[in-house]
């Protein structure tokens, strides 16, 4: 029986980035996810009969979630569900199971590299029919809803068995529980030379790579070990747990340090490597050689030809505005656009989906191709082995060819996390108020040349986007970004970008912090960081 059921608005439902993400005891107030689920719904036109994909990275809250989402898929008209089994889907697996089973969208549960547990975090975010995620004009529209919400429409009905691959009914709506890991790891062997990454790895060559009991887990085992033949126990925290063992699932520097400390160690693996919650994020550490996101990207690009997935070459590179500037090199040497656009994966999206852009990187560890419309931390891995085994260097190797040929931008990223909302807003207004007369300004970095509010517009559509990150450029070729994320759950993250650029003649092995000391200490005078957050250093360096 569908029940229609009284509810009022919440006022905190506009989704972010990457959807709506808040503190699980949030999401379990009486019809905090029902609003939420139904606006989504109430937004969209035409799906009545239409597939919906559904599935997230297996945190807690995750399963429960899922059994409210199928009955009110079944209550407002959906014809199919696709859920993966035990409610698993990677972030890409989504992306390409509504690509691969022409769904007409998909509920992703996820807060991506947020940590999990009962007071932890949760999220829930919508995907078109591309596989990526909802455009703003549409999460707009969802923000609207949830203001105006009277009613939710939800079947009365048991819990469907999600942990057995099979199909049932559900009212007049069909569920079919689908195997996770196999469409996407079969996509993945058409993308690499399987062949030569098995020889490479039956050669001696060793791998490690850490998916912080998280989704990647099954997927990675399944590719990694058995399809690749890494040894048994080469994927570590490969079963997914609610809280993640503990674990904080971000693969940085700060969350991964035993992975760091390994690989920078006297008996280092060849290669090693991180996922995230959802698994659209990756680390890569050579042996003694750690690969900021920026440069993992203009490496991919300059080197994805030997993967046969992108042997005829690359119709474009985009990167979101706070990434390095490395990967612009590489497409100006070989003549093919590169796109800047606002942070966020769903700014890729139309450049993908209109062929004017093969790869795409964000300086926050995501990296894709036009394989899905999200991020894929398993393919970017992939793509870094495939190069390994065609070009038979180390990584550091590899990087220092890199370097010798484009330069090297030496980068940073301070986080400055639980800052209260209105001193990081009141920072960025000042921000603001000051860009008309940084030009000239002349700092121990050296002179201004250019400061701005990024605001883009999307070749493809014309629509635009302002505000997104305060830009200040000096004359050798620095730059900071100053920009609030849209990724945390409680109060305000200032992300500060710091960038110095050394072209290829210039000194490429220094020490990142050194590189970087004029850049830090131009960035801390100029938005008076301490007397805005009462900060005197970052909560995270990446």
């Amino acid at each position: 029986m569908i029940q229609t059921v009284s509810t009022k608005p919440f006022d905190d439902q506009k989704p972010g980035t990457s959807g709506l993400r808040k503190k699980v005891r949030i999401f379990q107030q009486a019809h905090y996810a029902e609003n939420f689920v139904q606006s989504v719904f109430d937004s969209l036109e035409g799906y009545e009969g239409q597939t919906l994909v559904v599935g997230g990275d297996g945190r807690y809250l995750n399963r429960e979630v899922i059994q409210i989402v199928l009955k009110m898929a079944a209550a407002n008209g959906f014809g199919r569900v696709l859920v993966g089994k035990g409610g698993i889907l990677s972030t890409p697996a989504a992306s390409h199971l509504i690509r691969s089973s022409g769904a007409f969208g998909g509920l992703v549960l996820s807060a991506s590299h947020n940590p999990g547990g009962p007071d932890e975090d949760f999220g829930i975010k919508y995907n078109v029919s591309n596989g990526g995620p909802a455009p703003e004009k549409v999460t707009d529209a969802i923000h609207a809803r949830t203001l105006a919400i009277q009613s939710y429409r939800i079947l009365a009905a048991p819990d469907v068995d999600i942990d057995a691959i099979g199909t049932s009914r559900l009212g007049g709506m069909t569920v079919e529980v689908v195997d996770p890991v196999t469409g996407y790891a079969d996509l993945m062997e058409t993308l690499f030379d399987f062949a030569a990454i098995r020889a490479m790895i039956a050669g001696g060559f060793t791998l490690f790579f850490d998916s912080m009991s998280a989704v990647t887990g099954p997927y990675a085992v399944e590719i990694f070990e058995r399809r690749l033949g890494a040894p048994a126990g080469t994927v570590r925290n490969a079963t997914p747990l609610p809280d993640f063992g503990h674990h904080h699932p971000d693969p940085n520097l700060v969350h991964a340090k035993d992975l760091y400390d390994r690989m920078m160690g006297p008996d280092a693996p060849d290669f090693g490597a991180a996922s995230d919650g959802d698994g659209d994020r990756n680390l890569i550490i050579g042996k003694h050689c750690y690969v900021t996101p920026s440069d993992s990207l203009a490496l991919l690009a300059a080197n994805a030809h030997l993967a046969p997935g992108y042997a005829k070459g690359l119709k474009g590179i985009a990167r979101s505005m706070p990434t390095s500037g490395a990967a612009d090199r590489v497409a100006e040497k070989l003549g093919i656009p590169l796109y800047e656009t606002p942070t966020g994966w769903k700014f890729f999206g139309n450049l993908l989906d209109a062929g004017m852009a093969t790869l795409c990187g964000e300086e926050s560890a995501g990296t894709g191709s036009d394989h899905v419309r999200e991020k894929d931390g398993i393919w970017a891995v992939l793509l870094w082995l495939n190069i390994l085994a065609v070009r038979r260097q180390s990584v550091a190797q590899i990087m220092a060819d890199h370097w010798a040929t484009y330069g090297r931008n030496y980068y940073a990223r301070h986080d400055y996390e639980g800052i209260a909302k209105d001193r990081a807003d009141a920072l960025m207004a000042a921000l603001r108020g000051k860009i008309r007369d940084l030009p000239g300004f002349a700092t121990i970095l050296g002179t201004v040349v250019q400061a701005d509010d990024f605001a883009y517009t999307d070749p493809t559509d014309a629509s635009t986007s302002s505000a997104q990150g305060v830009r200040i450029l000096f004359d050798d070729g620095s730059r900071i970004v100053f920009r609030l994320s849209g990724t945390g759950t409680e109060g305000a993250t200032l992300r500060v970008y710091l960038e110095r650029f050394v072209g290829p003649d210039g000194k490429l092995d220094m020490e990142t912090g050194a590189a970087l000391f004029r850049v830090i200490e131009s960035a801390e005078r100029i938005a008076d960081i301490e007397a805005f957050t009462g900060m005197n250093a970052p909560s995270v360096i990446t």
